[in-house]
Parts: C-alpha cells; sequence; structure tokens
C-alpha cells in the first residue's frame, strides 16, 4: 500500500495510485510569515482590520471571514488613483518566525507534501480592496489601471515567494484565490486569461523554479471553463473543484494534465443535522461515477482540513476510508495519515 504522499502524487499525476487519496491525508499547510504580522478576525469576530487596511468578519455558521465594504471601510475609493490607497506591508520577517515556520514542517515526515499557505490571491485581493461588484466593472472598463493594480499585487506576492523559498523550502504551494460562485465564473474566459494568467505564470512558475514541485490552487467554486488556463498558469491540483463542475468528465478529459480535488460542497454535506450515515451514503455515490482513483482527490470543497460543523470533515474522511478497503482491498489497520495542522482559521 503506497503511503499517503506517493499515492497522492500518484493521483495527481494520472498513474498509478492504488486507491483514493482522502482529503487533505497527504497535505500539510504551513502558514507563511506575513500571515503573523496580518490581523484576522476568530469565528465570531467582527470588523477585524489587515495589514493592507482591508476590515473583514467571521460570522458565526460560515467557513470563512469576509470583507466588510460598507462605504467607510473599502479601501480603494476611486481605481484611477488606487495608489493613494493600496499599500502594501513591507515582508520584513525575524528569523524566530522562519524557524516557526521550519518547525510546521518538520512534523508529519514524509507522509505528506509540506504546503506552504499563500491567501488571498491577486483576484481575491483585488476584490477585497476594492468591493467585488465594483472590482468587476472597472476590471471591463478600467483595463489599464486593474493591470497595474494586479502587477504590484503580483510584485509583492514575488517576493514574498523568494523569502518563503529561500527560507522554508516547501515542497508544494497552497494557493487561495476563489475564481467564481457555485454556479459560474466571476468572469469569461477571455477576460480571466487578460488579466491573471500571466500573473500567476509569473508566481507559480517562481515556485516550480525554486524547488516548489506541486501547486495546489484553491478555488472552491464552478471553473471547468477556466482549466486550461489553470494549466497554463503551472496549476498541478485544483482544490475546491465543487459538484456543479462535471469532475467525472473533467477528470476523463485532463488526467494527466492537472487534478482535481473537492466534488464535497459544503452546502450539501456542512451543515446542522447532518448525519454520519447520509455523509457516507453521498460519498459513495459521489465516488462511484469515477472509474478509477486517476487524476482526482475526494476532498471537502473549502480550502482546508476542517468544516464549520464539528465531525463533519471526520465523516467524510471515514466514509472515503471505507471506500477504499471495500472497492480497492486496502487494510484498513495499515492506513497511515500524518498529523494534519488546522484550525477554524477561517481561509476557506
Amino acid at each position: 500500500m503506497l503511503n499517503p504522499k506517493i499515492n497522492f502524487l500518484e493521483t495527481v499525476k494520472g498513474r498509478d495510485p492504488d486507491r483514493f487519496s482522502n482529503q487533505y491525508e497527504a497535505v500539510r499547510l504551513i502558514m507563511n510569515p506575513s500571515m503573523f504580522h496580518s490581523a484576522y478576525p476568530k469565528y465570531g469576530e467582527e470588523n477585524v482590520r489587515n495589514a493592507w487596511g482591508i476590515y473583514y468578519s467571521f460570522p458565526v455558521g460560515t467557513p470563512g471571514a469576509f470583507p466588510v465594504h460598507t462605504p467607510d471601510k473599502v479601501v480603494i475609493k476611486d481605481i484611477e488613483h488606487w495608489r493613494d490607497y493600496v499599500h502594501a506591508p513591507e515582508l520584513k520577517f525575524a528569523p524566530q518566525e522562519w524557524e516557526i515556520i521550519k518547525a510546521g514542517m518538520a512534523k508529519g515526515g514524509d507522509l505528506a507534501y509540506k504546503a506552504v499557505f499563500v491567501v488571498p490571491g491577486l483576484f481575491e485581493q483585488c476584490h477585497c480592496l476594492g468591493e467585488i461588484t465594483n472590482t468587476l466593472v472597472n476590471l471591463a472598463i478600467y483595463e489599464d489601471e486593474m493591470h497595474d493594480l494586479i502587477k504590484y499585487l503580483t510584485d509583492w506576492e514575488l517576493e514574498l515567494a523568494e523569502q518563503i523559498c529561500s527560507n522554508a523550502h516547501p515542497d508544494a504551494l497552497f494557493h487561495h484565490d476563489d475564481w467564481g460562485s457555485r454556479t459560474s465564473t466571476f468572469m469569461s474566459p477571455s477576460m480571466f486569461e487578460d488579466f491573471f494568467v500571466e500573473p500567476y505564470q509569473q508566481i507559480y512558475g517562481y515556485y516550480k523554479a525554486h524547488g516548489v514541485e506541486l501547486v495546489i490552487h484553491h478555488s472552491d467554486s464552478y471553473a471547468a471553463t477556466l482549466v486550461p488556463s489553470m494549466i497554463d498558469m503551472g496549476i498541478d491540483v485544483w482544490q475546491g473543484c465543487m459538484s456543479s463542475n462535471d469532475l467525472p468528465e473533467l477528470v476523463d478529459k485532463y488526467c494527466g494534465k492537472i487534478a482535481f480535488m473537492g466534488g464535497f460542497d459544503g452546502a450539501d454535506y456542512d451543515f446542522e443535522g447532518w448525519t454520519k450515515e447520509d455523509t457516507k451514503e453521498k460519498v459513495w455515490k459521489y465516488l462511484d461515477q469515477f472509474s478509477s482513483p486517476k487524476g482526482f482527490i475526494p476532498c471537502i470543497a473549502q480550502g482546508g482540513p476542517g468544516s464549520v460543523y464539528d465531525g463533519v470533515y471526520d465523516a467524510i474522511t471515514e466514509a472515503i476510508d471505507d471506500y477504499n478497503v471495500e472497492h480497492f482491498g486496502i487494510k484498513r489497520e495499515e492506513i497511515q495519515r500524518a498529523p494534519l495542522q488546522y484550525e477554524k482559521t477561517g481561509y476557506a
């Protein structure tokens, strides 16, 4: 039986996994030090201002925090003068902060990829700074200003990437940027390509050129029409892909070029009144659609291991284990799993 990390890689590459890779069993998320310097709300907390000047609230019963965009709290008041409002935080970290990162990476042995965690991504940062409706309008009307803003954010991310690769040497990157709702992308594939493909090629290309083996990109959304762009960007795993995407079809079409990690939408699994029996039935029914474990990692769609309602994540994990035992002859007592590092951090 392959260990979780090797089985995950076999799945991603479309080669010969011996079972379904189970959620985050092979991905250990490691915070990056910029997150130590930017306030983030705790579960149930409101109006917390981060290092970029963005206010966030983390409502009870939700998987993550949301930017607050009342008129007095929107950072970018005028896109034509965005430089007057957007000021990137400095990326200066003490040696002891890197020691914390390295200590996190040392745990779990060789059972999991040590994936440095970067959030938010370029599109999310744009709309967190400027409000999502305004940002989408600005992409259509103020193209030069938006290209300049995205370049500014990209340069900041590249500086962060240089420090991460020089000091932490991760073997994977877990990067957030939501590009759609449950039913649609936020923009057309052509607009997406115009604004975001090249910047992400720079960012993900830098990580790949400096020792990062896998790029895992989180977007819990519909984004099937953006998959060719994801491949061009250098994404190895699209995490968060919702069931509104035809994942069996996407796996058949793109297996070996990009893997899909998701399928279990929070709204369908992670709710008050959930039961283990219902969860197992839905998990098994969904997995039955796939002819093999190649190219697909069944996983809750949110951007990290955990769930809003206690026990849901573990119930999904148990259901996948049961499926692997039943369908692939896996011995339950031989299942290995690296210790996960996760809390209700709200990075969903």
